[in-house]
């Protein structure tokens, strides 16, 4: 099992259109419903900075995530719509009530 927390700041002007990539990505989980995944992703009351929570849980380690379509969009141009780019983080667990489970 692998954990990650991934931050970034967008673009002011941008922000709007990162959230619509972020919904979409998870029309798209919600549709097809990919084991091995837990996934979470939260707006900072800036409105510019995003904080995405993944719970790998495959057994070969492979992240459903980066196969679907919406999340490859998502990613095309992320570069481009960030003030500060994305920093992942590998997460340990100590403790948690309910969090990954949904």
């Amino acid at each position: 099992m692998k954990r990650v927390m991934v931050r970034y700041k967008v673009k002011a002007d941008r922000a709007e259109e990162n959230q619509k990539f972020v919904e979409d990505v998870y029309k798209e989980l919600h549709a097809t419903a990919p084991d091995g995944l837990r996934y979470a992703t939260f707006k900072l009351e800036d409105g510019v900075t995003f904080i995405h929570v993944a719970s790998i849980e495959t057994e070969n380690g492979e992240n459903p995530l980066s196969l679907t379509e919406a999340f490859k969009a998502f990613q095309s141009d992320l570069r481009d719509r960030c003030e500060e780019l994305p920093v992942a983080t590998k997460l340990e667990d100590v403790g948690s009530y309910r969090f990954f489970e949904f």
